[in-house]
């Protein structure tokens, strides 16, 4: 099982067909992406790199970034995909880590090729030397045989709390992310185009694996990244457009919608489906993008170490509004997605009740084969065939899970259990507000109080007393925040995750 196979079906049956685009212009078929694939896993191969061998690809978004990642597929190597956004001392740290022989790299987050050190070799991208790599030369006749369970994707998680782990995502865990899309996220035809506005490093790039299965075309902007005003053109010039996205570009896509004037169906003519996950998306705001843009949206959840397969909320579950807990379903991330089992437990991983509280574990062929040369974390990690996924949730009758938050995120004060995205959706109704996030502070008579940082909409004055009667009139009133701090913005990764380990240092 190699999922290089993928390109090649696509390539034998459909080798005319447009399939890489960088922006609005096509630049390769699927055969003209499957020939350089094989050119490139070629080249990997006489270099000296062997099957199992790490490749790092520490790139912006590019169109050529697909082609590397089947190239050394097709070769039999293991992908490292690396953020852009990272520091080149975190990138190091993660070669050498993963003992990798080789990257590739765009000038313009690597000026100088020698900065990354103990690899075979750095290879500019946008280089003559790439050039000759993918349009010169014999690519290999046969695609290197790999078992189900053999690494294809070395992901490093971003490493809030410490040095960051090696995922280790086999060939059969994305075979099965990819094959269960269809299933539970979306149709996808021929004539299809996803877009990667996303970073590629990640869950967008993934995503190419179901849509390369079902023969679609592949979109890298002309940024290279996300311009809501280029994916609205983008969409209008090639079809509808299908794209992964965090929940704090859905957002910034519905105001560029609302800019512009836009209907629903206007809309329509730019995006067919945008697939959120990634952070918490806050009731009202897929509220306010289905008001805006019409039944477009399917929430995702996953973990790196389930990649984009956990649950979804699908865009029919969104749009039965009369379903008499329809309010908690938006709110919820959905249903266990079908090659998975779901299931919220206590300490001792059994079962709870529903509607109880307790950490979220999934199972399935999803599921990472561990940490990379760390089985103390895997041992932590995965426990009788379950994730334990470090989220807190819990599960309604019918099955929707509905996330509280991180374990780490939970405020005990008290002696009650408070959790801050329940304080946040309450406090995003409030006039004024724009963003907020929830932490706990330590405190000796409580052990910790709650901690509301709010950004206020332009123009507007917020009132830490208003505030508080708005909460009062909501929530319990030992839920409430003790304090409240306006911030002009709230710190967030690549990914617009809020940092909470960065707001508990401001208020530790």
């Amino acid at each position: 099982m190699n999922l290089a196979h993928l390109l090649q079906r696509q390539a034998l049956e459909h080798p005319d067909r447009p399939a890489l685009f960088n922006g609005p212009q096509p630049v390769a078929t699927h055969a003209q992406w499957a020939c350089r694939a094989a050119r490139i896993g070629a080249r990997l191969r006489a270099s000296g790199l062997r099957p199992g061998d790490r490749v790092v690809l520490f790139m912006r978004n590019h169109p050529r970034y697909l082609e590397l990642l089947f190239g050394a597929w097709w070769a039999g190597l293991v992908v490292v995909p690396v953020n852009a956004k990272l520091h080149l001392k975190e990138v190091q740290w993660i070669v050498e880590n993963a003992g990798a022989r080789r990257a590739f790299v765009t000038s313009d987050i690597v000026t100088d090729p020698t900065e990354l050190t103990g690899l075979d070799g750095v290879t500019d991208v946008d280089s003559a030397e790439c050039d000759a790599w993918i349009h010169e030369g014999e690519g290999l006749a046969e695609i290197e045989d790999r078992a189900p369970d053999d690494t294809a994707w070395l992901f490093y998680t971003s490493g809030t709390t410490g040095r960051p782990k090696g995922v280790m995502i086999t060939h059969r865990n994305l075979l099965t992310m990819g094959l269960g899309y269809f299933i539970d996220v979306d149709h996808v035809d021929p004539q299809d185009a996803i877009a990667y506005a996303a970073p590629m490093s990640h869950g967008a790039g993934l995503y190419a694996i179901p849509h390369l299965m079902a023969g679609a075309r592949h979109v890298v902007p002309a940024s290279g990244g996300f311009d809501a005003t280029e994916l609205f053109e983008l969409g209008r010039a090639l079809g509808p457009l299908s794209l992964f996205a965090a929940p704090t570009i859905v957002k910034r896509i519905v105001d560029e919608a609302g800019a512009q004037g836009l209907t629903p169906e206007q809309c329509g003519q730019s995006f067919k489906t945008i697939v959120y996950g990634g952070a918490p998306m806050y009731a009202a705001d897929i509220r306010r993008a289905l008001r805006s843009m019409g039944p477009r949206f399917v929430q995702i959840y996953g973990q790196g170490e389930s990649p984009m397969t956990g649950t979804a909320l699908s865009r029919a579950h969104l749009a039965d509004t009369s379903h008499p807990r329809n309010e908690e379903r938006i709110a919820s991330v959905g249903v266990a997605q079908t090659p998975v089992r779901i299931r919220v437990a206590g300490s001792d991983g059994q079962p709870l009740p529903v509607g109880e509280v307790g950490e979220v574990l999934i199972r399935g062929d999803s599921v990472m084969s561990g940490y990379w040369r760390n089985p103390e974390a895997t041992a932590a990690a995965i426990r009788d065939g379950w994730l334990w996924t470090g989220d807190m949730g819990a599960l309604d009758a019918d099955g929707f899970l509905t996330l509280k938050d991180r374990s780490k995120d939970l405020i005990i004060s008290g002696g009650s259990n408070i959790y801050p995205r329940e304080v946040e959706e309450v406090l995003l109704h409030a006039p004024g507000v724009a963003e907020v996030a929830v932490v706990g502070a330590p405190d000796p008579g409580w052990g910790e109080i709650v901690v509301a940082f709010v950004v206020p909409q332009p123009g507007a004055m917020l009132d830490a007393k208003v505030l508080d009667t708005f909460c009062l009139d909501q929530i319990a009133r030992f839920k409430r925040p003790k304090r409240y701090e306006m911030v002009e913005a709230l710190p967030k990764n690549n990914y617009g995750k809020v940092l909470k380990t960065v707001l508990r240092e401001r208020v530790g």
